[in-house]
């Protein structure tokens, strides 16, 4: 039984989700923004990282087939490239709630419009880095835009955040262009960077061997050490720009 679990962000999650928030970032969004964004899932993609409740419940991962979105539309293409299909990780079913749930600790999100997918934000509760959890969430984000049909993923990081920008890179992420004076905090410019095409073969397959990856790391950390680890990474684009809360 693995320690965490991925869901969909829900508007019940929101309260939780600023908390965690708050204890990541100096600037967070407001819960209004989050609400709205909800409202729109056609357009948007948010997810959480849920830690399992006291009691040890998680629920029943299912869904071998191929994920539903919270829109309700099937997997897309890599549904349609079975040997890129991976079990589901720790993700639950995506019905109501129940009262057995546990604490938010990550969550992530894109925007999504025609060919374009734009990553927004990725955030892990301080007490749980050092699992992987940051990068996890960069890998859904890729494996939905994929299924999405989104043919690039973009994003903006600070100039100044190499970790931040090493990662990005190891998805194949390059930098396009520059956002001057893009932070308002203190008009830091930040580096456009644009993923290779999430439509060609090798870049699917590179996707998938990355993602079971990360997979194999969370459930490793989360099986050796349940304690938490206070030297790990957290990942935020905030406004929609990478910050990185705390550096290996």
């Amino acid at each position: 039984m693995s320690r965490y679990r991925l869901e969909p962000m829900s508007q019940d999650d929101v309260s939780e989700v600023a908390r965690v928030e708050r204890r990541c970032f100096s600037n967070p969004w407001p819960s209004a923004a989050y609400r709205r964004e909800l409202r729109l899932p056609d357009q948007n993609y948010y997810l959480v990282i849920r830690q399992p409740s006291a009691d040890g419940a998680v629920p029943d991962n299912g869904d071998p087939a191929g994920r539903q979105h919270a829109n309700g539309h099937g997997h897309g293409r890599l549904g349609a490239l079975p040997r890129l299909r991976l079990p589901p990780f720790g993700r639950g079913h995506r019905g109501p709630k129940t009262g057995s749930a546990g604490p938010v600790v990550g969550f992530a999100g894109m925007w999504h419009l025609y060919d374009e997918a734009h990553i927004t934000t990725i955030g892990v509760d301080p007490a749980h880095r050092g699992h992987g959890l940051g990068e996890w969430l960069l890998a859904e984000l890729v494996t939905e835009a994929i299924a999405r049909g989104a043919g690039w993923l973009t994003l903006e990081v600070r100039v100044s955040n190499v970790t931040a920008q090493r990662l990005y890179s190891k998805y194949g992420f390059t930098v396009k262009g520059t956002r001057h004076a893009y932070y308002s905090d203190d008009n830091e410019d930040a580096y456009v960077m644009w993923s290779p095409s999430l439509r060609e073969s090798a870049n699917l397959h590179r996707f998938a061997a990355l993602r079971r990856a990360i997979h194999a790391r969370v459930q490793a950390a989360a099986d050796a050490d349940p304690g938490a680890d206070p030297g790990a990474e957290s990942h935020r684009l905030h406004p929609f720009g990478v910050e990185l809360a705390a550096e290996r």
